[in-house]
C-alpha cells in the first residue's frame, strides 16, 4: 500500500468522540458513517435523552401539539455508536488526547469534535430562579416541565426578554388563551436580531394579539410567598406584575466552562476555530486533531468580513457539523471550508419570521418589497454600501434572491426596483440595532471580531 493509502486508511480508523449528543453531534456521527469512517465511534451527552430537535419546543410543545418526547431526532441507520448520555464533560487534557467524564472516568480519542451548544442564561438571583413557577426554556424537560404549568391555566405567565424565544412562548400563551406580559428592556420585541425598524412592527403585532407588553423596562425583583412560590415582579419603573409563572429569555451561555484549563482558545463567547472547524488554541496556533461545529463554534466568515461568528441556527448546526466530520477524516487538500450563509426562521402570531444574512451587522434598512404598515414585507440590511442580509414577514418568497444578493457583495441600497416596492421603502433608514457594546439578549448571530480599539502591531521582516 502507498503512503497516500495508508494514511487514507488511518483517517478512516481509530477513535473519534464527539462531546455533545445534539443535533450537530448526530449529523456528524452519520456523515463520519456515511463518509467511510469504520473506527470505533462515542457520543457523549449530558443529558439523559438521546438527540432531540429543539425548534419545536417554544412552538408544538407549548400548545400541547407534540410531546416533549416525541421530539427525539432519527438516526443514522449504520451509526454503530457507543452513548454515553446523562454524564457531562468535566475537563479535556489534549496532550493525552483524553476527555474527563462527571462520573470519574475517561474517554480517550483520536480525534474530537466538539458540540457542546448552549444552556439557558437563568435569573441572576438564584434565590429568585429558585421560587416555584420560575422557568426557562432550552430542554425537553424544561419543555414538558412549562406545558405541565401552562395546562393548568394560570392567571397570568410573565415573559422575561422579547427575544424570539421569548416572542414565541408569548405567541403559545396567547394561542392557548392565558394572559401574558412580556417585558424587554430594549426599545422593542427582536430589536437584538432584526433592529428597531423591523422591531416595532414586532411590537405592535404583539399588542393586538393581546400581549401586555413592556419596553424600555428591566424586571428588578421576582417575589415569593410564603410557601416559595412566585407571587409578582417587581419592574425599574416601580410597576409590579402579578404572575404565577415567569419564564427567563434572557439569551443563552455557550457551554465552554468545562475547557477552562485544556488550552484551547474556548471562553464565553464560544471556541474559536478556523473556516475548517479545526480549533484554535490559545495562542492561536490551528489544532489538527480538535474540530468544532454548532451554537458553541466561532468561525470567520468570508462574506462578512472574516468576522467570527457565532450562530444560533438550526441550519448551521446541520451543515458545519457535516463539514466538520468530513474534514475529520480527508487530507487537507479534500477539506472544504465552513462557509453557510446564516438563516433563521420564527413562527409567532401567526406571522412567519425569516432571515438571511447577519442583520445585527448593519447599520442601514430599507424596504424592498410590501409594506410595514401591512406587516407584510421583505426588508433588505445594507454595510458600507452592500447588502448583508434581508428580513421577511409573512413574504419568504424574496429571501432566496437576497441570499443571492449577499453572496455576491451586491451594492446596499438594491439597484433594482420591482412591482412590490412600496415608497415608504425609497430611502434608507438607520436599521436601529442596539449598541452593541451593551449587554443583549436577542440576537441569534454573534459578532467577535477584532475591536477597532484593540491595540494593534505591525510586523516588519527583516530585510537579508
Amino acid at each position: 500500500m502507498s503512503v497516500d493509502g495508508s494514511l487514507e486508511k488511518l483517517r478512516r480508523e481509530g477513535h473519534i468522540v464527539i462531546v455533545g449528543a445534539s443535533l450537530a453531534g448526530l449529523r456528524a456521527a452519520g456523515t463520519l458513517r456515511e463518509e467511510g469512517f469504520t473506527g470505533t465511534l462515542t457520543l457523549i451527552g449530558d443529558e439523559p435523552h438521546e438527540p432531540y430537535d429543539r425548534p419545536p419546543l417554544s412552538k408544538q410543545v407549548l400548545l400541547g401539539r407534540v410531546p416533549a418526547d416525541h421530539t427525539t431526532l432519527p438516526r443514522h441507520p449504520a451509526l454503530d455508536a457507543n452513548w454515553r448520555l446523562g454524564v457531562a464533560a468535566t475537563g479535556l487534557d489534549p496532550a493525552a488526547r483524553r476527555v474527563h467524564l462527571a462520573d470519574g472516568s475517561a474517554v480517550d480519542y483520536d480525534r474530537l469534535l466538539i458540540t457542546t451548544g448552549v444552556r439557558a442564561r437563568p435569573w441572576p438571583n438564584e434565590l429568585e430562579a429558585g421560587l416555584d413557577g420560575v422557568f426557562v426554556l432550552r430542554t425537553s424537560d424544561d419543555a414538558a416541565r412549562l406545558h405541565r404549568r401552562l395546562s393548568a391555566g394560570p392567571h397570568r405567565v410573565l415573559v422575561i426578554g422579547a427575544g424570539f424565544t421569548g416572542s414565541e412562548i408569548a405567541s403559545a400563551c396567547r394561542d392557548r388563551g392565558l394572559a401574558v406580559t412580556v417585558v424587554e428592556r430594549g426599545s422593542a420585541p427582536l430589536v437584538g436580531a432584526l433592529g428597531s425598524v423591523v422591531g416595532d412592527v414586532a411590537a405592535k403585532m404583539q399588542r393586538e394579539k393581546g400581549v401586555d407588553l413592556r419596553c424600555g423596562v428591566m424586571v428588578t425583583g421576582l417575589e415569593g410567598d410564603p410557601a416559595g412560590r412566585l407571587r409578582r415582579a417587581h419592574l425599574s419603573d416601580g410597576s409590579t406584575v402579578e404572575a404565577e409563572i415567569a419564564v427567563i429569555c434572557l439569551g443563552a451561555t455557550r457551554n465552554t466552562e468545562w475547557l477552562a484549563s485544556s488550552g484551547l482558545g474556548a471562553g464565553p463567547r464560544g471556541i474559536a476555530c478556523d473556516a475548517g472547524c479545526r480549533a484554535f488554541d490559545v495562542r492561536g496556533i490551528v489544532t489538527d486533531d480538535i474540530f468544532v461545529a454548532g451554537d458553541v463554534a466561532r468561525s470567520p466568515h468570508p462574506l462578512f468580513g472574516y468576522q467570527f461568528l457565532s450562530l444560533e441556527h438550526w441550519g448551521n448546526a446541520v451543515e458545519q457539523a457535516q463539514v466538520a466530520a468530513h474534514n475529520m477524516i480527508s487530507a487537507g487538500t479534500d477539506r472544504r471550508p465552513h462557509v453557510w450563509t446564516p438563516s433563521f426562521w420564527s413562527a409567532q402570531f401567526g406571522v412567519n419570521i425569516k432571515s438571511v444574512g447577519v442583520p445585527p451587522m448593519a447599520d442601514e434598512i430599507t424596504v424592498a418589497q410590501g409594506s410595514l404598515a401591512e406587516g407584510r414585507f421583505t426588508v433588505v440590511y445594507g454595510y458600507q454600501g452592500r447588502i448583508i442580509a434581508a428580513a421577511s414577514f409573512d413574504q419568504a418568497k424574496w429571501l432566496v434572491f437576497y441570499q443571492q444578493q449577499i453572496e455576491r457583495a451586491a451594492p446596499f441600497p438594491p439597484e433594482f426596483t420591482t412591482v412590490d416596492r412600496r415608497p415608504e421603502g425609497a430611502q434608507p433608514v438607520p436599521a436601529g440595532f442596539p449598541d452593541p457594546s451593551l449587554p443583549s439578549h436577542g440576537p441569534t448571530v454573534t459578532l467577535s471580531g477584532h475591536s477597532p480599539g484593540d491595540r494593534r502591531i505591525s510586523f516588519t521582516p527583516l530585510r537579508a
